[in-house]
């Protein structure tokens, strides 16, 4: 008999999930942080509610987290600090607020970013650790806040600065963006896009075709800066700091919300958390040197065909005119 409800689905599953033991049950704990259901939830969506399939994406995930240690990796700091510095400062990305529902705004500068002041091992394990960090530090104290499960985040990406040398990160993007497909799926709510230029209008024109409509009804892309329609769903404090241009207030305070920086209280908080988990656990003063290594997983047939499609159509931008041009939201699909 098939299953013939959602919740049926998610029963099904835990059974088969509650057979799991040792490292695995250990690990399984971590993820789901006491909201068992929802979790199981977001493995069956991203399967299309399909029990067996669900099954095993989940079953894969728990293995590839006993075997790259990530129960352990908010306890391996980045060392030295100045590492990490190059790090943020390449890799942009920070958390600027919450929604009035009370989801997290992760802010990601998807054009700016160069990921070109480390190795691919260090934007990878700092990756991980702020999608740990917000699963198990953020959202469970917003669900106590709030008296029912957050389970989910919202994320503004910035493409303000996209341009074609942006193709020399294209494989460490497809690498993280499939450890997040398959090992984090469902976590986002929504994507908000904002200062997209024109190459990004061409690239979405002829990627979203080859995405899952489940995908594509989360991706919203905003006018200019974003900010009528974000201060919707979110107070102005709220608004990561590209979103406020135009805003009253002098550029020395826009520039001391930089949600991106180093010294941003999101930052500073979870490197102060991952450097008091490394010492109470006995580790000592982290080595000076040295990367948390995970497996990377082979990037699907859908993945590589997406980073082709967008390879090809930022070539034959190259020359567009307006090539960085804003565009606004009437000449973008939602």
């Amino acid at each position: 008999m098939g299953i013939v409800s959602e919740e049926e689905a998610i029963d099904e599953l835990q059974k088969l999930i509650n057979q799991v033991e040792g490292p695995l049950k250990k690990t399984f704990e971590r993820v789901h942080q006491g909201y068992l259901r929802e979790n199981l939830s977001r493995f069956l969506k991203a399967r299309d509610w399909n029990v067996s399939k669900a099954h095993t994406m989940l079953l894969d995930c728990l293995r590839w987290r006993v075997d790259s240690e990530i129960d352990s990796i908010l306890s391996k700091p980045i060392v030295p600090s100045e590492l990490y510095r190059d790090v943020r400062d390449s890799q942009l990305i920070g958390m600027s607020g919450y929604t009035r529902e009370g989801l997290p705004v992760f802010a990601i500068g998807v054009g700016l970013s160069t990921f070109d002041k480390a190795s691919v091992h260090y934007y990878v394990q700092s990756h991980i650790q702020i999608n740990e960090y917000r699963d198990r530090v953020l959202l469970p104290s917003m669900s106590k806040k709030n008296g029912r499960p957050i389970t989910t985040c919202v994320k503004v990406l910035d493409m303000t600065g996209l341009k074609l040398s942006a193709l020399s990160q294209i494989k460490l993007v497809t690498i993280i963006s499939t450890i997040d497909d398959l090992n984090y799926p469902e976590k986002t709510n929504t994507y908000y896009v904002v200062n997209a230029p024109y190459i990004f209008s061409a690239c979405w024109k002829v990627v979203k075709p080859l995405l899952h409509e489940r995908t594509t009804k989360k991706v919203h892309v905003l006018s200019g800066s974003g900010k009528d329609e974000l201060l919707k769903i979110m107070d102005y404090t709220s608004l990561p700091h590209f979103c406020r241009r135009g805003s009253s207030g002098s550029s020395h305070h826009t520039q001391s919300v930089d949600c991106f920086s180093v010294d941003h209280p999101f930052h500073q908080q979870l490197y102060s958390y991952v450097k008091h988990h490394c010492e109470t656990q006995g580790q000592g003063e982290p080595a000076k040197q040295g990367s948390f290594h995970v497996g990377f997983p082979e990037p699907g047939a859908d993945g590589v065909q997406i980073a082709k499609t967008i390879e090809s159509e930022m070539h034959k931008s190259e020359n567009c005119n307006g090539l960085g041009k804003p565009v606004d939201d009437r000449t973008v699909g939602p």
